[in-house]
């Protein structure tokens, strides 16, 4: 078995790494020549796009990995069927599901290290490659927000402005709710304008309302400043919610994700691209399943035939998770089913094709 598994690396190794040039190169065109009129239209210089594409290639590999080993696989195991080696091989008396043992523990490996790949490299160029592009094309973004509410990491504070500065760093038409740890009233702010100093809000032109000693009645009072350090919601959390879990590792993820659910504010579309990460790391070893399921399908024409199918299959696999993980965003699925759904569905079907595959 060594001397086969041998004979199998040996095999694969070189049409893999050809394959995933091929597909680097057709997303790196696609990138580019979409972009193309963008690049044209603001000058850029061919050392500027090629800055952006170098730091496009580590995203190019994670995607280019699934589908890469889908074509492999299947090739591989194409060429041993058109060979008829794979006849003499399972004629021999081993079965298939012992000669495709090298290719799922490659899946798992690629799985577990494309994971710490994306999770460690992919993220930062990621971000550099979209920080790089955007000031090529001259793109800004504005974090400034209008008609926020958010709630206090400890649940007590509910803040409601009008409009948020996130160039100033101030607030317009600022209401504030305090409340105790049983979340009994306790106080209302209203205040024209607030700013930042750093460590606290400041708020002008107040009016602050408390209950009184008798109950039911509120007491009120106007006054020019309030500088209180109570008031210490970072200005990060007004910010319109333009940041991309794609562009976070997993830790930065997770922490975005709990500052939205404690302040309050949509979280199920960012928390359903944080399981994406998980699910999408395992691709490998669902291709992998797959591929070996019909590799020994064609007898002729195998690179054509072994191409369509995988890119086939690569186009199904990921419309169907897009389709999983819209429906999760838009409320008919949970995160965690949304992410999962299109891995657990071809996990059902390779084990199908492994099934009826020859043995």
């Amino acid at each position: 078995m060594k001397t086969l598994y041998k004979m199998l690396i040996l095999a694969f190794l070189p049409i893999f790494l050809f394959s995933i040039l091929f597909f680097i190169l057709i997303l790196q065109l696609l990138d580019i020549f979409a972009n193309l009129w963008r690049y044209l239209a603001h000058d850029a210089t061919l050392r500027e796009i090629l800055s952006i594409a170098f730091l496009y290639l580590p995203k190019c590999i994670s995607y280019s990995i699934p589908a890469a080993l889908l074509f492999t696989i299947s090739f591989t195991l194409g060429s041993l069927y058109m060979n008829n080696e794979l006849i003499a091989v399972l004629g021999s008396g081993i079965s298939l599901y012992s000669l495709i043992v090298p290719f799922i523990a490659i899946g798992i490996i690629l799985s577990v290290g494309g994971f710490i790949f994306e999770d460690r490299i992919v993220i930062q160029t990621l971000k550099q490659k979209t920080d790089l592009y955007r000031n090529v094309v001259n793109q800004t973004v504005s974090y400034s927000n209008s008609n926020v509410t958010v709630m206090s990491s400890d649940m007590q504070t509910v803040y409601h402005v009008d409009y948020y500065n996130n160039k100033r760093e101030s607030l317009t038409n600022v209401t504030i709710i305090i409340q105790d740890q049983n979340g009994r009233f306790e106080s209302r702010i209203d205040a024209d304008r607030g700013e930042w100093n750093g460590t606290n809000w400041v708020l002008y032109n107040c009016s602050i309302y408390r209950e009184g000693t008798e109950s039911g009645v509120i007491t009120d009072h106007i006054v020019g400043i309030y500088d209180s350090p109570e008031l210490a919601e970072p200005p990060a959390t007004f910010r319109k919610t333009t940041q991309d879990i794609e562009e976070m590792n997993r830790r930065d993820a997770l922490d975005w994700v709990n500052r939205l659910k404690n302040a309050g504010l949509p979280y199920r579309e960012a928390l359903t691209e944080y399981y994406k990460k998980f699910f999408f790391a395992l691709s490998p070893l669902i291709v992998a399943i797959i591929a070996s399921g019909v590799g020994g399908r064609f007898k002729r024409n195998i690179l054509l035939m072994n191409l369509l199918t995988s890119l086939v299959i690569f186009v199904i696999y990921y419309v169907s998770q897009m389709i999983s993980l819209i429906l999760a965003k838009s409320g008919y699925l949970s995160p965690l089913t949304g992410a999962g759904a299109s891995f657990i569905f071809f996990f059902i079907i390779g084990l199908f094709l492994l099934k009826m595959a020859r043995t």
